[in-house]
């Protein structure tokens, strides 16, 4: 078993289609070019599309690929086909696969079309093999975009399920046994509009929201204790997921000669896999009540996205095991436990009572989102392998 010519003329073809998140472009040409791969080795493909409970109304199919091995348990592999904007500062053509030595370059070869051809390759030699379970991959559009017309429509208007969930949009690292979730608002500090050249007579609200924003910011230092228990990525700044919070954007005035009367300021709140989601807004919302208090400033905190999108699995649980025993026996080493600092669809999965973890082919230096982004051809082949071992050895020996 190996990393085959047909791999990588596959990931060629994905990465040179255009999938933008933003513009969703090149969404039915590349679930198109799935949909032909998959069937051409005699797979099961049904396509839903999600267009119809779209804002815009643009093609959104979402591919669900089945291998029936007659088996009691199915092990769904969830995959996207969209990528973020192409950016500046590429040396190599963004929308043209480059091989040099064991790399990839171009959008998307990371993330995440990359671990498309991972769960391909391997779906194409366990139908040669003797599977101990049924393989189902989800193929989707606008992961990068919240997922709620990708996956989550899948999981949450077609009821695609399974035993178990493996998000393969990861690094072949560690396997996550869960994500961070996020709570996202916004601070406006009031003052009252007038002419610059009557400064007296107003209240400059960018000179009220400094000196708070910045008492405000020291917020991060309380999250900061707050920890979870599981681990944090290898290299990370505490060796268990710890809270997070950061002032990420901030907007004031119209004009140069207009003292502004409001200013905002966005924020980004990370909650731990296994945090409370109403224990961490209650932490925010009581610490900007004492801190407007003190300060005697006129401000609101408002939230604008709020809903848990956390999760994490035990690590004791069987699918973990499995998957930590399928990837040992690839790499011939142990690979460690982690949980992830950001999101991902994963939390889809759990809320329908899925157990699910992640793994893939993408690592943190592949540069995903990054000009020149590119992905290891030997990651793809040892998490093809680690696929096809699960599958094979799937609630067998684990001595």
């Amino acid at each position: 078993m190996g990393l085959c010519n047909n791999d990588v003329d596959l990931l060629s073809r994905l990465v040179e289609i255009n999938s933008d998140s933003n513009l969703k472009a090149g969404y039915v040409e590349c679930a198109s070019l799935v949909k032909r791969e998959v069937e051409s080795i005699g797979l099961e493909t049904e396509v839903h599309d999600s267009a119809g409970i779209s804002a815009d109304g643009k093609p959104r199919p979402n591919l669900v690929v089945r291998l029936d091995a007659g088996a009691p348990e199915t092990i769904v592999f969830a995959t996207h086909y969209d990528v973020v904007g192409a950016g500046s500062g590429w040396k190599h053509d963004p929308f043209r696969l480059t091989v040099e030595g064991d790399r990839a370059f171009g959008r998307g070869a990371a993330d995440d079309k990359g671990s498309i051809v991972c769960v391909m390759s391997a779906m194409r030699e366990l139908m040669s093999m003797a599977p101990r379970a049924n393989v189902v991959l989800l193929v989707s559009p606008d992961e990068e975009v919240g997922g709620e017309l990708g996956v989550g429509y899948l999981v949450n208007k077609m009821k695609i399920g399974g035993d178990a969930a493996i998000v393969v949009d990861a690094s072949p690292e560690y396997i996550t046994i869960g994500a961070s979730g996020v709570l996202w608002g916004k601070v406006t500090v009031k003052g009252k509009q007038g002419h610059a050249g009557y400064p007296h007579l107003a209240e400059n609200a960018i000179e009220k929201a400094i000196p708070f924003l910045g008492q405000l910011s020291k917020y991060a230092k309380t999250r900061e204790r707050i920890r979870s228990k599981i681990p944090a990525p290898p290299g990370a700044l505490h060796k268990r997921i710890w809270g997070r919070f950061t002032l990420t954007m901030l907007t004031a005035g119209e004009k140069e000669n207009i003292i502004p009367g409001e200013c905002q300021a966005r924020f980004d709140l990370r909650v731990c896999p296994d945090e409370n989601y109403d224990t961490a807004k209650k932490g925010l919302t009581n610490y900007f009540s004492r801190l407007c208090s003190e300060s005697k400033v006129n401000a609101k905190l408002e939230y604008t996205k709020q809903d848990a999108t956390n999760y994490f699995t035990e690590r004791k649980h069987p699918l973990v095991r499995q998957l930590s025993r399928a990837a040992e026996r690839a790499y011939g080493r142990r690979i460690p436990l982690g949980g992830e600092l950001g999101g991902n669809d994963g939390h889809y999965f759990a809320k329908a009572k899925i157990p699910v973890v992640c793994f893939g082919p993408t690592r943190d230096e592949c540069n995903f989102h990054g000009a020149d982004e590119f992905i290891y051809l030997s990651d793809i082949e040892l998490v093809k392998k680690t696929i096809v071992r699960l599958i094979c050895d799937w609630n067998g020996d684990e001595s």
